[in-house]
């Protein structure tokens, strides 16, 4: 038989990179997908993967058409895979008093909503048919609470959240499992330039490492590292008002352009 197979997006760096790579060591086949396949052809040259272990799909998440025929080609090319990591996803500032940010707010949910659906959707039927399979988003702890200047994002993240939850609850009984990931900070391109403190900050294999852990353990949603896990539990009942205060002369998240 065959081993396993995972498809990634947003596998050219940081977090679907660490990810891709550790799938690799335990000796799955790898269904890669970004945009830059340039890339991933690179970090893959310095690795040793062997030829027959992965293939690379160039699309664009924000491109249903293409997200879509990445996976039909997946599916035909190597077979219906066992795990599918939603991972794709940016992280810009904005301002909602500037106009020119609302089309900076319309591509994060794009990209970080809509893409991670429309990554998931072709490989639910097929799924749920042979009975198994396990269907992971990523998230954020920075979907737990509004933060000032990253109203995007944190929207996005909070998004991500409740559709893997209502796709959870669509899923039971199938065989199927929908896993949430929640990452906390970690030491990514979309983090370098970050100007605010970074708690419990993760290098991306130690990230990619809990997380390979979590997938295999059938969890319904972790958030990664254990610390900011119990942020995400706390930060809701912290009252309004002195949510604020805490938040109040917070660096902000750069915009586009900055």
């Amino acid at each position: 038989m065959a081993p396993p197979l995972v498809f990634i997006t947003g596998a050219s760096s940081g977090i679907g990179q660490a990810l891709a790579q550790r799938y690799l060591r335990a000796g799955w086949r790898v269904a890669l997908v970004a945009r830059r396949r340039n890339v991933i052809e690179s970090w893959l040259g310095h690795c040793g993967a062997s030829a027959d272990s992965y293939a690379i799909y160039t699309a664009d998440v924000t491109r249903t058409a293409t997200i879509l025929a990445a996976a039909r080609a997946c599916i035909a090319g190597q077979g219906l895979p066992d795990v599918v990591i939603a991972n794709a996803g940016i992280s810009v500032g904005m301002d909602t008093a500037r106009p020119e940010d609302l089309a900076v707010l319309e591509r994060v949910l794009a990209t970080n909503v809509t893409g991670l659906a429309a990554t998931l959707q072709p490989f639910i039927a097929p799924m749920v048919a042979r009975g198994s399979g396990r269907l992971v988003g990523i998230a954020s702890i920075a979907g737990a609470r509004g933060l000032p200047g990253h109203a995007a994002y944190c929207a996005s993240k909070a998004a991500v959240i409740s559709y893997c939850e209502s796709l959870r609850g669509e899923l039971r009984g199938s065989g199927v499992r929908v896993l949430t990931l929640s990452p906390g900070f970690v030491a990514t391109p979309l983090t370098a330039r970050n100007r605010y403190p970074m708690p419990f900050l993760l290098q991306p294999d130690d990230f990619a490492e809990r997380a390979f852990r979590a997938v295999a353990s059938g969890a319904s949603y972790r958030v990664i590292p254990w610390q900011m896990a119990v942020a995400a539990r706390l930060l809701p009942l912290v009252p309004d008002a002195l949510f604020d205060r805490l938040l109040a002369g917070r660096a902000r998240k750069h915009r586009e352009g900055e």
